[in-house]
């Protein structure tokens, strides 16, 4: 499945190759033991929408935050069970917090990490990627499971079902112009993951917004021609709230699966990828945006790292 492992492989092309190797994943996942609601779960960038994934599916019986925020906040440190959601491992601000914490879990890739150090315990993700630098999918994927199986107890059926219906309904999405990611309780963090992806790849701005909040706020900033993408089931408040955008001149799309929790998040964060790689196939592009961009990821890894 997918390419060779090679280190010719453009990142646009390696990104590809890593969401099909999801697939893999998804049939070899072995969820971790149920926790206690005593914890919090803290991480930066795709790691925080995977913390806050965790906490949706809680019903926020456990909390998310970043590691700034948790640094600010003794009491998190002391009282909690802290888990670190972190890839490499090795940033700064993660590693930072957890040295305030009396009890923590690393999450990560990497078990020779820094992070991995510093905490009491690890978790380390098994999974296997392309090998070359490109913007975050199946990490982001398996970091998605790990943190859910801490606190919601799932299984994973037919895991073929939302990639390929993602990749059908994906191909009705004709983004234009400013698009708007939009998400409730389990998928709003996947709408912040969505819109990120866009500026990794493409170098896209665009918006994430709770469905609720959107009609408060970001309607506001909306323009005739752009793209409304809502990231949840077909409803009667979703269906009323198409029906007006649609005649204030906007696209909207609502991409929806059959299926438990599960199952629906997996075609979301699946979504969220595709869409991400169609629109650089579209026009061509190679290389992602936040690696050619050398200055800005310079400044950024000198922040993270």
């Amino acid at each position: 499945m997918g390419f060779p492992n090679c280190v010719y492989m453009n990142t646009v092309d390696a990104f590809e190759n890593d969401i099909q190797l999801e697939l893999d994943l998804l049939e070899r996942f072995k969820p971790q033991k149920k926790i206690t609601t005593n914890a919090v779960f803290c991480g930066s960038g795709d790691s925080l929408c995977a913390a806050m994934l965790a906490e949706s599916f809680s019903d926020y019986a456990v909390r998310a935050c970043d590691p700034l925020e948790f640094a600010k906040n003794p009491n998190l440190g002391s009282k909690k069970h802290a888990y670190f959601v972190s890839i490499s491992g090795n940033t700064i601000s993660n590693i930072k917090a957890a040295r305030l914490a009396k009890s923590s879990t690393a999450i990560t890739k990497n078990p020779n990490s820094k992070l991995a150090k510093t905490c009491k315990n690890s978790i380390v993700l098994n999974y296997s990627d392309s090998g070359v630098l490109t913007a975050g999918s199946i990490g982001f994927l398996a970091n998605v499971l790990t943190c859910l199986s801490l606190v919601f107890s799932f299984r994973i059926s037919n895991a073929k079902k939302p990639y390929q219906s993602a990749l059908t309904q994906t191909k009705k999405i004709k983004a234009k112009n400013m698009i708007y990611f939009l998400g409730n309780q389990y998928t709003y963090p996947i709408a912040m993951y969505a819109s990120a992806k866009l500026g990794e790849v493409l170098g896209i701005d665009s918006h994430y917004e709770k469905i609720e909040q959107f009609s408060h706020m970001g309607l506001f900033s909306a323009k005739k021609g752009d793209t409304v993408i809502i990231l949840e089931q077909k409803n009667t408040h979703n269906s009323a709230l198409a029906k007006h955008l649609t005649k204030l001149g906007l696209h909207v799309y609502n991409p929806t699966i059959s299926g438990d929790k599960i199952n629906q998040i997996l075609f979301y964060i699946f979504v969220s990828q595709i869409l991400a790689l169609t629109l650089a196939r579209q026009k061509r592009i190679k290389e992602c945006y936040f690696v050619s961009q050398k200055k800005t990821r310079a400044a950024s890894s000198a922040m993270i790292y």
